[in-house]
């Protein structure tokens, strides 16, 4: 429900996801090569279901950024009134 109160230049933590998501990806992807190359396969297994999870966030933040803004009520919307209590 929008009050009127939000902050009127709010910005979308959408680019911040990004990129803690690619530094995630790199570090999980390197944590997960490391461990299996020198034959530790239970902490390449612990570094890589976090990898799936990363890319498939990264995934997610690329689908909503390429979106684009979407609209927005501006000043001259009022706020909308709360729902009538339905009993």
């Amino acid at each position: 429900m929008r009050t009127g109160s939000e902050p009127t230049t709010a910005r979308s933590p959408l680019r911040m996801r990004f990129w803690l998501s690619v530094w995630g990806v790199v570090w999980t992807m390197a944590g997960t090569v490391a461990f299996a190359l020198t034959g530790h396969p239970g902490w390449a297994l612990a570094c890589g279901i976090p990898f799936l999870v990363v890319v498939a966030d990264l995934l997610f933040v690329v689908r909503h950024i390429r979106q684009g803004p979407h609209y927005q009520p501006g000043r001259d919307v009022p706020p909308y009134e709360p729902p009538a209590d339905r009993r």
